[in-house]
């Protein structure tokens, strides 16, 4: 890749590294420069620009991105469309990240222009946590490392996945003292019931005993008969030895021992075994707290189906001094704040087909037959495949017909009683039928069939209000077309729209927040207004 200040004469298909200001406007960082805008940076005096041009053997940083992006995902994960040399996986269930560090650590050995940052291994993650980030630093990176970096991520197991946290029944012991307070057996019961429930299951026996081996043992051969998944012993005092009651308790029931203590603190007194099939804890004291401790990392693990080794629990060492840690979550309050920090945004789909469509004449147009669908059916079916939370189509002129069309496809209704009013009502319309944590709306309109999912999901991508990125707009051959997506922080300049207009107005009172994105689709570019537009389209 060729990198630097480039004559204005040799620019066309060089990407700008820097915005340049023309008498029009603004071209922006990432442009690939066509011949059009090459005129009007000559016609304003630009004689030169500072732009990156792709040689031989260079793979485009978003191709790249995508390429190792797709190769490092496993069970469990969503890769979104590559934007800027960035694509991001996220987690699709509530569960424990599996990421393979050695080989996160080779990828990122390769070569300066290929990064990966993914979270740690085991961390809890809920349904649209970002899991990993890939990061092409320059605007392209050599072919034979991002081959080099996606047969890294393909050997073995997958480079990051999620295992999800499944429903089990859980059976608890809890043994006494003659000095223990029924306050304590209840607040015990409590905690250990939510730390159970924030990961998907439930308590479901709670057998109290006395603090003997015998007792312990009579316990677990009661659970194991109720069928529990997963036995938890918490001793009215703590396990400091193998000849302890509960390590005791565990081998007279026929079980076994797998290791005793662990490099964690708070959860240092924690036992692991097994009865038959079934694990066994040894609950430490800690965990009377809801506080983050040890015992929630073993709990974690098997909620997610994994197995846990001693020597598993020996290599928590490193990041295990708990106590140390200045703010810690709750394991209730985990999976809230985990859905907050990094999550995928959550876009939702308005398609706006409530209009007469006068200029087609006496029949509804978003009814005509394109490819052997209704029109509205056809945008309607590509929009449902793009990365959206939901779809809703804003209806008016003809209802019934238009929700006849659409029968059979996952889409919501919302009636606009002022139609004919115009555009602005349907918008408005719309966006008041949003629920409230929707983060942002693609309003497509229901005359624009070819738009597909990849060209939703590039602006999809591309959204990210911190990075001055809160609307996206496509773009074909430097010109704007539709569908817009807006971030909710615009949503009450919208609202605010009337008469028979839509928001794209409001672009260049926003034009610092707005974000051109090229879809290299003239699809984004085509409705269809007219008889001739319908029967041009027929005929491509």
């Amino acid at each position: 890749m060729k990198f630097g200040e480039t004559a204005l004469a040799d620019a066309h298909g060089a990407i700008l590294a820097h915005s340049v200001k023309h008498d029009g406007g603004t071209f922006k960082k990432g442009r690939v420069l066509s011949a059009g805008d090459i005129e009007a940076l000559s016609a304003s005096g630009v004689t030169s620009v500072i732009a990156a041009r792709l040689e031989a053997g260079d793979i485009a940083e978003d191709a790249a991105a995508e390429r190792i992006s797709q190769s490092a995902a496993g069970e469990g994960c969503t890769v979104t469309a590559p934007f800027t040399g960035r694509a991001n996986l996220y987690a699709q269930a509530h569960g424990l990240a599996l990421i393979d560090e050695a080989r996160v650590a080779a990828l990122n050995g390769l070569h300066e222009s290929v990064t990966i940052a993914t979270l740690p291994a085991y961390a809890q993650v809920a349904p649209r946590q970002m899991l990993a980030t890939v990061k092409i630093i320059p605007f392209a990176a050599p072919s034979d490392v991002v081959n080099e970096a996606a047969g890294i991520c393909a050997t073995g197991e997958p480079l990051v996945s999620v295992a999800p946290f499944a429903a089990r029944d859980v059976g608890l012991v809890l043994t006494r003292l003659p000095q223990t307070a029924d306050k304590l057996i209840a607040k015990s019961t409590r905690t250990l019931s939510d730390r159970i429930e924030a990961l998907g299951s439930q308590v479901t026996q709670v057998i109290e005993c006395g603090h003997d081996a015998a007792a312990v043992a009579n316990a677990i051969e009661a659970l194991r008969a109720f069928g529990c998944d997963l036995v938890l012993v918490l001793g009215a005092s703590a396990i400091v030895d193998r000849g302890d009651v509960i390590p005791q308790g565990l081998e007279r029931a026929g079980g076994e021992v797998v290791h005793l203590g662990m490099p964690v603190d708070p959860g240092n007194l924690l036992m692991l075994g097994h009865a038959g099939a079934v694990p066994v804890i040894g609950v430490p004291s800690c965990a009377r707290s809801p506080k983050l401790n040890g015992f929630d990392w073993v709990l974690q693990r098997l909620a997610a189906g994994l197995e846990v080794s001693g020597a598993d629990i020996a290599a928590m060492g490193a990041g295990g001094l708990l106590k140390e840690i200045p703010s810690r979550p709750t394991p209730r309050d985990a999976q809230g704040q985990l859905a907050g920090s990094g999550r995928a945004p959550r876009v939702a789909a308005l398609v706006l087909a409530a209009g007469q469509s006068r200029r087609m004449g006496p029949d509804n147009k978003l009814l005509e037959p394109i490819g052997g669908v209704p029109m509205v059916r056809a945008v309607v079916e590509n929009v449902g495949r793009a990365q959206v939370a939901q779809v809703t189509a804003v209806l008016g002129h003809e209802p019934d017909e238009v929700r006849a069309a659409l029968d059979g496809l996952s889409v919501s209704f919302v009636q606009n009683a002022d139609y004919g009013k115009g555009l602005s009502t349907s918008l408005k319309a719309g966006l008041d039928a949003l629920p409230g944590d929707i983060d942002a709306v693609l309003v497509c309109l229901g005359d624009m069939p070819f738009v597909e999912a990849q060209h939703l999901n590039k602006l999809i991508a591309a959204f990210d209000p911190q990075e001055g990125r809160g609307i996206c707009v496509p773009v074909f051959n430097g010109k704007r077309g539709n569908p817009v997506l807006w971030g909710r922080a615009y949503f009450d300049e919208m609202r605010a729209v009337q008469g028979d207009v839509g928001a794209r107005h409001l672009l260049g009172q926003f034009e610092e927040d707005l974000c051109e994105v090229e879809t290299g689709a003239d699809a984004v570019m085509t409705d269809i207004d007219t008889p001739e537009a319908l029967a041009k389209a027929r005929s491509e």
